[in-house]
């Protein structure tokens, strides 16, 4: 998969290109890319995303930005999996911005990327004061050659599939409803550094780990997988994310305990996917206590992720 951070003239075969932000990258964005790929199948062009960096709230609305529930990197790497053949990258400017929508398809859109079509998500806006919409596609798309597909919304029993959704859930520690509208479990990513190795002392050796991808949830105790770069095994765990207030902590940090598992991490790059939300972060009275809570975690933690619950 090419990534273009500029635009240059006719950069892909015929494209049909998905319009959007893909944040999170969640059941509805698959459907738009999985029509792009199959419009593109029909009229042998290459299925591309064009999409905006960074997010176009930040720079129009910067005190209404919303946190992002996925790096950039974890986004390009899943429109890589769905079958995208490129992506192009747009720096969302206050002057991007200011481009009218009708400009946009016809000198952007239509003319340097020289696409055959375009898809979208129903509730779609773009160009200047979002005044492009579905409505603007349909009767502007056919005239500039392009064939137009709109995707209605996709729905699940908590409500319609969206980013605002997602963070909505993941704010409330709902990682279970997150991950059943983003498809997949919500997923960070960090490297594991050397903690105090205060977890070995009482019988639970833990991966400390940096986050630095993907929208955390409250401090607390999750089941969690734990995938390690270079190896596709996803291995069950029991994670807190907090303070450790039992021993005074102050800075906030992620730490996972790997069941049956004893190889060193240090160092090393993983991805931890929050499956359930457990209970949230408590200071005990003491490390005796402490022990026992974490027992009864991992043993809940097992049971959810292994017991087929």
């Amino acid at each position: 998969m090419r990534i273009l951070r500029h635009q240059r003239d006719k950069p892909f075969r015929s494209p049909v290109v998905a319009l959007g932000n893909f944040d999170g990258l969640h059941r509805g964005h698959e459907a738009i890319v999985a029509r792009t790929v199959e419009l593109a199948a029909e009229t042998g062009g290459e299925p591309v995303v064009f999409t905006f960096f960074p997010h176009p709230i930040s720079v129009v609305a910067p005190d209404r930005a919303p946190p992002q529930i996925t790096s950039l990197s974890e986004r390009m790497r899943g429109l890589r999996s769905l079958g995208a053949a490129g992506v192009v990258l747009q720096r969302f400017t206050p002057a991007f911005a200011a481009i009218e929508a009708e400009a946009f398809l016809r000198d952007v859109i239509a003319g340097e990327l020289g696409a055959s079509g375009i898809v979208a998500g129903f509730d779609v806006t773009f160009g200047h004061d979002r005044r492009g919409n579905p409505a603007l596609l349909e009767s502007l798309g056919p005239e500039l050659g392009l064939r137009v597909g709109i995707v209605s919304p996709v729905a699940e029993d908590s409500g319609k599939v969206s980013s605002s959704a997602i963070r909505r859930a993941l704010a409330a520690g709902n990682v279970a409803e997150a991950g059943q509208l983003l498809g997949r479990p919500h997923r960070v990513f960090g490297t594991v550094r050397e903690g105090d190795r205060r977890g070995a002392t009482i019988g639970f050796p833990t991966a400390n780990i940096l986050p630095h991808g993907g929208l955390l949830p409250p401090d607390g105790v999750y089941a969690v997988r734990v995938r390690i770069e270079g190896d596709d095994t996803f291995f069950p765990a029991v994670a807190n994310l907090g303070t450790n207030p039992t021993f005074g902590g102050v800075g906030r940090r992620l730490e996972a305990h790997l069941f049956d598992f004893n190889r060193d991490l240090y160092g090393r790059a993983i991805e931890v996917g929050f499956a359930h939300r457990l209970r949230g972060e408590i200071r005990f009275p003491s490390v005796a206590e402490l022990v026992a809570q974490i027992e009864a975690d991992a043993a809940e933690a097992r049971n959810l992720l292994l017991g087929g619950s």
